[in-house]
């Protein structure tokens, strides 16, 4: 256990910040995620055809790459778009996107696609004479939304969300390859400097699912929470 204490001669300290990082990354990216589902769900749902085919396009080609590819793509793809940009207004050094909002966002854009599809199916499964009793009542449809249709589909949407977030911090670990220092990346490092690398990828497998179960307590809380009365 020497190996994990905090200081100079430990991992301890870059252990525990590689954990953070993690954690930053993940919510982030969960978040980044949301937006991405509000902007998607409701075309999904959209009797547009075009609107629909939008949303199914982006649902199916992200949920249907490997993360690792869009992460590639963003990160390098990324670079050379604000490049080309720059070029045209005269700027011709490299610009490297940072890693973190890199790692997020790509991260953010794959979690979207699977939030999109929890939503949609949580509000399919709501009672078409919900939404047809509010309208009958003269209820505004934001309003409707907020106070009727939002808490049903929490109710059905958190147990499935709850399996987005596991994929999300997993995947965090895929974006090592832009140098992000996390935890499977910190793990790497320490395994290269002291050559034991069973006890550090056995440890940062620990620390995963330290963050699963306590972020599953969590999202037990919120389900019990919505689940009041049924």
């Amino acid at each position: 256990m020497d190996l994990l204490t905090f200081g100079k001669t430990g991992w301890g300290d870059e252990l525990f910040y590689a954990t953070l990082m993690t954690i930053a990354v993940a919510v982030t990216a969960m978040l980044i995620g949301f937006l991405f589902s509000l902007i998607f769900t409701p075309l999904k749902l959209s009797n547009n055809k075009f609107l629909n085919f939008i949303a199914n396009t982006y649902t199916t080609v992200i949920r249907g790459v490997p993360e690792l590819l869009v992460i590639y793509l963003l990160f390098f793809g990324g670079s050379g778009a604000i490049m080309y940009v720059a070029s045209i207004f005269g700027y011709y050094e490299y610009i490297e996107i940072n890693a973190f909002i890199t790692g997020s966002v790509a991260i953010g854009i794959i979690s979207g696609a699977y939030s999109t599809e929890v939503f949609r199916g949580a509000i399919q499964s709501i009672d078409k004479g919900q939404f047809e009793a509010c309208k009958v009542l003269g209820f505004k449809r934001h309003i409707y939304f907020l106070k009727v249709i939002m808490p049903q589909m929490l109710r059905l949407a958190i147990p499935n969300l709850s399996n987005v977030w596991q994929i999300t911090l997993k995947d965090t670990s895929l974006i090592s390859v832009t140098g992000l220092v996390e935890i499977m990346r910190q793990s790497y490092i320490a395994a290269g400097s002291t050559r034991d690398p069973l006890f550090f990828y056995s440890f940062a497998a620990v620390l995963y699912l330290m963050l699963t179960f306590l972020s599953m307590k969590l999202i037990n809380k919120l389900e019990f929470k919505y689940s009041r009365g049924f």
